[in-house]
């Protein structure tokens, strides 16, 4: 009897399942752009919603629950926020430890590892966030709301890779990677803007504990320690110290982030012989017609493996590997829920779209994301200090320039930072989705016309 005949129908289904599993694999640049791309997705659904419920009768709910006071701890150790306050100050904070690690990720291994390949990006996310910040300083110079220059600064990678995802194998993956690392440099310039200029008063004693919990992340970096319980425990007293220092509390993601070891416990090659011996073990111990639940020493040789993989993953990759997901499709759809909900007045609707703050916002992300990004890459090119990668063009160049605009999520947050006045922050939020819903049209069709579907694609 031929040995596929002994096979049982639910061996046939798992050999079935696996091979479709290692035929979807992908690499983690490929995983990252499709996560990326799905996020988008669903926080364009979380965006309507939140709107929908702004616009309904349900607001007053929305927004009771919204400031719901929520408490943590007791007596001199308890932290008081309203949920809205929790979304954005603490989840959020898990958001900006994914940014760092992606950070640091790109610059050692990614697209910003490599200088000259790096200096397109880099140039180009420089001019996305210096003439949007220009634009609106000179439409709002000389008035109360001139704090608000740093909100049409941002670029919404989620936002923008769904909208690619709607383009599917048309886009070229170096044209993706290019827009990867601007959004990377452009979330990494937000970060030293939040910091730098979006802080409250400063108190001492709480920026000294937390400069104590950033010197034992450090600590503990340079002891070797590779689990990430002790990361997480240091951060959470940064993130702590942070919050009552006057400094933003989510920076704490980001510096707890850089402080993540981003190196292998072993090299390849013994990773490879360990794991071929394993390997071998593992087939000598095979017993026909017996499960593996039943086999305890081929049990052993399989937690041998699992063991040996951690090793050779750094914790940077395992953990950007395993939280980005709660990130894509968790936080960032709750913040998209408890931040979009804008109740707007179309009788008044076209009155607010002039209004200064509005307006700035609206031509920052759009005129000026367009502007900067394609003459800051065009400039840097033209000095011929890069050049275009490969398969990619101006026209493309440009139409991700104008994507570019769809600010949302860290535009938003930097609003909720700048403005204190109601008004101002609502005009604010309606300024940031007019301008990302029409950035996010425009650069669809503007791609549309200029892409056709090269074989070097990537399908999202």
């Amino acid at each position: 009897m031929k040995q596929e005949d002994t096979l049982t129908c639910a061996e046939k289904l798992f050999g079935n399942s696996l091979e479709k599993t290692f035929k979807r694999a992908m690499t983690p640049f490929e995983e990252f752009v499709h996560n990326e791309a799905s996020s988008g997705l669903l926080l364009m659904a979380c965006t309507i919603v939140a709107m929908c419920i702004a616009n309904s009768g349900l607001f007053s709910l929305y927004d009771d629950i919204l400031h719901t006071k929520v408490t943590i701890g007791g007596g001199a150790f308890a932290i008081s926020l309203t949920l809205h306050h929790w979304i954005n100050d603490g989840l959020m904070a898990l958001f900006f430890f994914t940014v760092g690690l992606e950070i640091k990720r790109e610059i050692l291994v990614g697209e910003l590892a490599d200088r000259r390949q790096a200096i397109l990006p880099i140039a180009g996310a420089i001019g996305g966030m210096v003439v949007p910040a220009l634009i609106y300083v000179v439409i709002n110079g000389g008035t109360d709301a001139i704090d608000g220059w740093g909100v049409p600064m941002a670029t919404d990678i989620a936002f923008a890779m769904g909208v690619l995802a709607l383009l599917g194998k048309r886009i070229p993956r170096a044209l993706i990677g290019f827009l990867l690392a601007l959004a990377i440099v452009d979330d990494l310039g937000a970060v030293l803007v939040i910091a730098a200029f979006y802080t409250e008063q400063i108190s001492v004693p709480a920026l000294l504990f937390a400069a104590g919990a950033f010197l034992m992340l450090i600590l503990t970096n340079k002891a070797g320690m590779r689990h990430p319980g002790p990361y997480f425990f240091w951060g959470v007293l940064l993130w702590l110290g942070m919050l009552k220092s006057g400094v933003h509390a989510t920076l704490a993601g980001v510096i707890t982030a850089l402080t993540v070891p981003a190196n292998s416990y072993c090299q390849a090659l013994p990773f490879v012989e360990r794991m071929r011996e394993l390997n071998t073990k593992f087939e000598e111990l095979q017993e026909d017609k017996k499960n593996i639940m039943e086999n305890g020493a081929q049990q052993r040789v399989l937690q041998s493996m699992e063991n040996f993989v951690h090793k050779m993953e750094s914790p940077l990759q395992r953990l950007e590997h395993s939280l980005h997901i709660w990130v894509a499709f968790l936080i960032i759809p709750v913040f998209a829920l408890a931040n979009a909900g804008i109740p707007i007045d179309l009788a008044t609707l076209g009155q607010t779209l002039m209004h200064p703050v509005t307006f700035g916002i609206v031509a920052g992300l759009i005129g000026g994301k367009l502007l900067g990004i394609f003459l800051f890459s065009w400039l840097v090119i033209k000095i011929g200090w890069t050049q275009l990668p490969q398969g990619v063009t101006m026209p493309q160049i440009a139409s991700v320039s104008l994507l570019a605009g769809i600010g949302f999520t860290m535009s938003i947050f930097i609003a909720g930072l700048a403005f204190t006045d109601a008004q101002y922050l609502l005009n604010a939020k309606i300024g940031i989705l007019t301008a990302s819903f029409f950035a996010g049209v425009a650069g669809y069709i503007a791609l549309l016309l200029c892409t056709s579907k090269p074989e070097n694609s990537l399908q999202l």
